[in-house]
C-alpha cells in the first residue's frame, strides 16, 4: 500500500493530488497559503519566505516529495 508524503503543519494548504505517468501520486500544496500559515505563527513575510524557501522547498525526500504551486498566468 502506498501512502503519500505530507508536509507537516500545512494540512490546511493541501489543494489536491498530483498524478504523473509511471510515478506515485504526490500531495499538492498552495504555496501562498503555506506562507500565510508561517506568518500566523509569528514570522514576518520576509522570514516566512526565507524559511519556506530553505526548509520546505529546499527539502527533497525522494520521488514522493510534495509539490508546492503558486498561481501565475502565461503572461507573468
Amino acid at each position: 500500500m502506498f501512502v503519500m508524503l505530507l508536509a507537516d503543519g500545512f494540512e490546511e494548504c493541501l489543494i489536491g493530488v498530483g498524478s504523473r505517468c509511471g510515478q506515485p501520486d504526490i500531495a499538492v500544496y498552495d504555496q501562498t497559503k503555506c506562507i500565510q500559515v508561517l506568518m500566523s505563527q509569528g514570522m514576518s513575510h520576509e522570514e516566512a519566505l526565507e524559511y519556506f524557501d530553505f526548509n520546505v522547498l529546499g527539502s527533497w525526500v525522494g520521488k514522493e516529495t510534495p509539490i508546492f504551486v503558486s498561481e501565475s498566468k502565461l503572461d507573468d
